[in-house]
């Protein structure tokens, strides 16, 4: 009897068990099915952004790595010996050619100049005397002295003569030096921090000098390029100056454009590289010498040529390819061969034409002969119904909410019967096989694509 009772249990629950899974499964795993079939057979198009080629005018540059260097730079030092008296100038002041620096106390070189003057008078006055002497030896001739006197006296005018002479070079060296002791500004420029103070000592040796001026308006950058650029370099420059922009580290900020100087003469045999040499106006004064800046050369403009957003361009084994959208929204792999790529633009050299779409985003479910769903990335593409609201709404709603409802009560009724299968029916809300699972997976797939158009 007890056998009997077991069997009959076993009978039951395994009924019950089997109406479950046909009714919770069944329906679950067609609309499993029917999504697959959607998905995998072209039901539901890809989405991406896409772009069009276009033509264009692509500049061609080269970028190297420079430091910015004043066009002149002075150390202003003084050129005689002297307390300083006065410091006319302010630190950081920008400065003519010309304008007072500082001073040196010029009493000591202002009396060798008197010097140098009252020693040329005193010689003039001699010589005066001189040519009146020669003058009365002249007429008076070999009668009254010898030619040997007279011979003597035009040497010593000639002598006298001379001597003026070196009195005036004399008088000059003392002005020049008396000039020293006020020092100007060499050239138009921007001073630096003080060196001295007013009221040192100052020497013609010193090393370090009053100030340091630098001509910053103009300004220059040294930089370097590989020497394989040599070629383009030279034959860019003989046709036309060349256009050289100064920007930031980052090469994110330009600072001025200015033009290219000099190629140096000789290739740097250590780095394999190329000096150059830039003017920059530096009107905003965004340069300062020592600065360290990132120069872009323009060598050459492609004219006319076919361009498209570096990112639509791919790279597989067979090269580079683009995916084109063609008629009714259908994506074609194509290759193109590409003649040069910049952070904007990727130069198609062969396989595209002006005016057609590319995808620049979305490859991930793309491949050649998918339907796609275009947008231009701008605004967002509208999002369609919830699949589940057929469910809750319709026919399949209702079916589901029974066979739910069936499920339940079929697994409380199996635990309550059957103690020992209670683990095994805790499972079945879902499924308790591999089958099960898989049926849940297909709906979380189902949901994901209704969530992209």
């Amino acid at each position: 009897m007890t056998l009997l009772r077991w069997v009959s249990t076993i009978v039951f629950v395994g009924a019950i068990a089997g109406g479950v899974y046909y009714a919770t499964h069944q329906p679950v795993s067609e609309s499993a099915n029917a999504n697959r079939r959607g998905a995998g057979m072209g039901g539901g198009p890809v989405a991406v952004i896409a772009k069009n080629a276009e033509t264009a005018d692509v500049p061609v540059y080269l970028e190297g790595v420079g430091s910015v260097k004043a066009l002149n730079t002075a150390t202003v030092r003084a050129q005689v010996d002297g307390r300083l008296l006065s410091v006319n100038f302010k630190e950081g002041q920008d400065v003519k050619k010309g304008d007072v620096l500082a001073k040196i106390d010029p009493v000591t070189y202002q009396a060798q100049l008197d010097q140098a003057i009252a020693k040329k008078a005193l010689d003039e006055a001699l010589l005066a005397n001189t040519k009146k002497d020669l003058e009365r030896y002249q007429k008076v001739g070999t009668l009254a002295i010898s030619q040997q006197q007279i011979d003597t006296q035009v040497a010593l005018v000639a002598q006298q003569t001379a001597q003026i002479k070196a009195d005036a070079a004399a008088i000059e060296n003392a002005t020049a030096i008396l000039g020293y002791t006020t020092i100007v500004s060499p050239f138009d420029g921007r001073t630096g921090i003080r060196l001295v103070d007013e009221g040192n000592l100052v020497h013609s040796g010193d090393a370090g000098g009053i100030v340091v001026i630098t001509q910053v308006q103009p300004i220059s950058v040294l930089f370097t390029l590989p020497q394989q650029q040599l070629p383009t370099l030279t034959k860019s420059i003989a046709e036309s100056a060349l256009v050289a922009s100064a920007l930031t580290t980052d090469s994110q900020t330009e600072l001025d454009t200015g033009t290219l100087k000099v190629i140096d003469n000789q290739v740097d045999q250590l780095t394999g590289t190329i000096r150059l040499k830039a003017d920059f106006p530096n009107d905003k004064r965004q340069l300062w010498p020592g600065q360290f800046v990132n120069v872009r050369l323009l060598v050459d403009t492609l004219k006319g040529v076919i361009v498209a957003p570096p990112e639509a361009v791919q790279r597989g084994p067979d090269g580079t390819y683009v995916y084109v959208v063609g008629a009714n929204n259908t994506a074609e792999m194509r290759q193109v061969k590409i003649s040069r790529q910049t952070e904007k633009y990727a130069v198609i050299a062969d396989g595209l034409t002006a005016g057609e779409k590319v995808v620049t985003s979305g490859f991930g479910r793309l491949k050649d002969g998918a339907i796609v769903s275009v947008s231009d990335g701008n605004a967002p593409q509208p999002s369609p119904p919830a699949l589940s609201k057929k469910s809750a709404d319709g026919k399949d709603g209702k079916k589901a909410a029974s066979a739910g409802d069936a499920s339940t009560a079929s697994v409380q009724a199996a635990q309550a019967m059957a103690p020992a299968a209670a683990p095994d029916a805790a499972l079945v809300t879902g499924s308790t096989n591999e089958g099960g699972k898989t049926s849940g997976k297909h709906h979380h797939s189902h949901r994901d694509n209704g969530a992209s158009p």
